[in-house]
């Protein structure tokens, strides 16, 4: 806009010393006097030279004009791309930046996700050893559970294999001094059958022969038949002991109890399991650990076995 009003005000100018110039000419021009006229046009060829001359100053002027609006728009023009070449840097510039926000932000928000994977697998695994340690400690109640009551149950047996030894011994002392006995008897029979006839003495001995081993016997029978009893003690502890293992106790069971009947067979296999009498809830308890142990201990002594194959027991559970 600035270019074009500097050109505009040396053309107005060129344009009116123009105009001006034609109207002197037409006014300075008569038809009646030609000698006047040429007069006149003498008189103004210096005013036409000097016209002439301010028309080369013109266009010269005008070219100049022209040439600086040339510059200016050349100029305007570089100007412009300039501009518009800044622009298009600022909006790649833009671009970049955008792109670099862009990309940061996937990174954050990849990182979030994997913090939040992170802290997810730090719980689970937190959470897993949480698990692991309650079943190790699970584990190690019912392993100490387990050796209270394998401890408990050799107890039992060593007391019993005990009792047993100490009646063995007691039965072979009575043994022993029923034998002095006998033999003290004897010495004394022999001394007073040496005072009687020879034919009662032969009767005499073979009676008391035959009363020696009746004696015998029947202390052979005694000492066997505790043998067994005490076999019969030993593997009924060891029966209670199993099913003590097995129950299932709770604090409304504290003091009471329930009596059973268990039937074996010779493996010890539980073929019957009745419960007589007793509180329910023992009862039930007693019943489910006999069936759960499914075999309880026999002894391979068929005299024992016969005593314990139908037996009756009193379940009182045991609190620690």
């Amino acid at each position: 806009m600035a270019g074009n009003s500097d050109l505009t005000v040396p053309v107005s100018i060129s344009a009116g010393i123009h105009i001006g110039f034609i109207v002197i000419l037409a006014l300075g021009i008569s038809f009646d006097d030609k000698p006047k006229q040429m007069q006149t046009a003498a008189a103004s060829a210096p005013a036409v030279q000097a016209i002439v001359i301010d028309q080369q100053k013109v266009n010269d002027r005008v070219e100049q004009l022209k040439k600086q609006k040339q510059d200016v728009t050349k100029q305007e023009k570089a100007r412009q791309a300039e501009l518009e070449r800044k622009a298009s840097e600022a909006r790649r510039e833009r671009e970049r930046e955008q792109e670099k926000i862009k990309t940061l932000e996937i990174q954050r928000k990849q990182k979030e996700q994997e913090t939040q994977k992170a802290n997810d697998a730090a719980k689970a695994a937190q959470a897993k050893q949480v698990l692991e340690k309650e079943r190790a400690d699970k584990a190690e109640v019912v392993r100490k559970q387990k050796e209270q009551e394998q401890k408990a149950s050799e107890d039992a047996a060593k007391k019993a294999a005990e009792k047993r030894k100490q009646e063995e011994a007691a039965a072979k002392k009575a043994q022993e001094e029923r034998q002095r006995a006998d033999d003290e008897r004897k010495r004394k029979e022999d001394a007073e059958r040496k005072r009687k006839a020879e034919a009662d003495t032969k009767a005499r001995q073979e009676r008391e022969m035959a009363e020696a081993m009746a004696a015998e016997q029947d202390s052979l029978s005694k000492t066997r038949n505790k043998q067994v009893l005490s076999e019969v003690d030993k593997y009924k502890a060891m029966i209670i002991a199993t099913i003590q293992r097995n129950l299932v106790v709770d604090e409304s069971m504290r003091g009471k109890s329930c009596r059973v009947f268990i039937r074996l067979a010779s493996d010890g296999f539980v073929t019957t399991s009745q419960t007589l009498d007793g509180d329910q809830v023992v009862c039930r308890a007693a019943k489910a650990s006999i069936n759960k142990a499914g075999r309880l201990p026999v002894s391979p002594e068929p005299a024992v076995y016969q005593q314990l194959k139908e037996i009756n027991l009193t379940v009182s559970p045991e609190f620690n």
